[in-house]
């Protein structure tokens, strides 16, 4: 923004309560900049606001609550994978093509598709229905899943 547009001092009339929304502390830079804006020419100066450079980074920096979600996600479907028909599948068909990068990327990119659909499946049921609920209906489905394979075992 070019100075031109803005009073090059600060009279009685013109207190800070444009900017009394403002923290104190930014009123107080805004006020010195008029102050030291008034030797300058419009051409030669542009008013820059800075933000404040803790609290960006703070805000960047992933919290340990989201490392921990990253772990138990990344645990538990590694563990469900492993020996998982899929991965046979895939075992299978690099063993057959004898292409392992392109089963590589054919298989992460499916695995990443699914994962995306369940992902916004899980964020549209959760801005629906309570967590709670979510979490007793899919245990209750895994009850029944794992009561439909005993009944098919013993059976």
């Amino acid at each position: 923004m070019k100075l031109d547009s803005l009073p090059p001092t600060l009279s009685a009339s013109d207190s800070a309560t444009p900017n009394s929304d403002l923290p104190p502390q930014v009123q107080l830079q805004i006020k010195d900049a008029y102050k030291s804006s008034a030797a300058l020419t419009p051409e030669s100066a542009e008013l820059s606001v800075n933000a404040n450079t803790d609290i960006c980074q703070e805000e960047k920096k992933p919290k340990p609550k989201h490392w921990a979600i990253f772990a138990s996600t990344f645990g538990t479907i590694f563990f469900a994978e492993i020996g998982d028909k899929t991965q046979l599948a895939i075992l299978l068909m690099t063993a057959e093509s004898r292409n392992p990068w392109i089963v590589f990327a054919g298989a992460g990119s499916a695995l990443i598709a699914t994962s995306l659909l369940g992902v916004l499946l899980g964020r549209w049921l959760a801005s629906r229905i309570a967590p709670r609920t979510l979490e007793k209906a899919a245990g209750v489905i895994l009850l029944a899943i794992a009561a439909v394979l005993l009944w098919e075992v013993l059976g």
